[in-house]
């Protein structure tokens, strides 16, 4: 590896920077030198309370309603006045819940059209809110928290599954659209030692590690780092899915 990977001097917006990959995602990128533009759903004293803790300074805390585009708009004008620039663009924000995959039943219209909103319209809306920023610097990056879900089809329930299955490919076409001025890149977990998945429990959570070649899960951190790479040391990659999985896909 040669020249600087510090990201001194860029600005990175991160939805969804209060979870727990998202707080890891944040720390990660501070301390490599950008300043934080940290994106919460509603709470945005806890949005602030993290965006302060990052090391580093000039991070400032948001909130925005992923599901409305007009919010993710006003957002990204805010971002302008206040930082005047946006260099890398993380997509983290997601939510689910665990469901057997053969009760469809319990799969009801109101869970799927959360799920396609959330992981796939949401990461559309803000690529255009911050589509100008992120080309002006001329090495705009989006980077969009997946799940080896989208190719195992194994996850917390059928329709996260087609829904990230929908963000990879999404980001490929993006990648394509975008190029050369904004690369693409999905980051796809396994298993995150986190309480993202409401209905797991700590026992499937061991299940889960004892199924993956690695015997253990993924913690935020090693996301964060993955994330972070996409930054500083995979410069001429884009459209492309790094797993980071223990594994969990063979």
């Amino acid at each position: 590896m040669s020249g600087d990977v510090g990201l001194a001097g860029k600005v990175a917006v991160l939805f969804g920077g209060t979870g727990g990959i998202g707080a890891a995602t944040a720390s990660a990128l501070a301390r490599a030198g950008a300043r934080i533009a940290l994106v919460g759903g509603r709470d945005l004293a806890r949005a602030e309370a993290v965006a302060a803790r990052l090391p580093g300074d000039g991070h400032r805390g948001y909130v925005a309603d992923i599901a409305s585009s007009e919010e993710i708009g006003a957002l990204a004008a805010r971002v302008a006045k206040d930082f005047g620039r946006a260099d890398i663009l993380v997509n983290g924000a997601g939510v689910t819940r665990a469901i057997p995959h053969a009760d469809l039943d319990a799969l009801d219209d109101a869970l799927i059209d959360l799920l396609m909103v959330h992981n796939v319209r949401a990461p559309i809306a803000a690529v255009r809110a911050f589509r100008e920023m992120l080309a002006a610097s001329g090495d705009g990056l989006v980077v969009n928290i997946s799940s080896i879900a989208a190719t195992t089809a194994v996850g917390s329930n059928v329709a996260y599954c087609a829904a990230k299955a929908a963000m990879d490919t999404m980001g490929a076409a993006l990648a394509r659209a975008l190029a050369p001025a904004i690369r693409v890149v999905s980051v796809s977990p396994g298993a995150v030692d986190t309480d993202f998945v409401p209905g797991r429990d700590r026992q499937a959570s061991e299940r889960i590690a004892a199924s993956t070649p690695l015997r253990r899960l993924a913690s935020p951190e090693e996301v964060a780092d993955a994330v972070v790479a996409c930054a500083t040391h995979l410069r001429f990659t884009t459209g492309s899915v790094v797993q980071v999985d223990g594994g969990r896909h063979l």
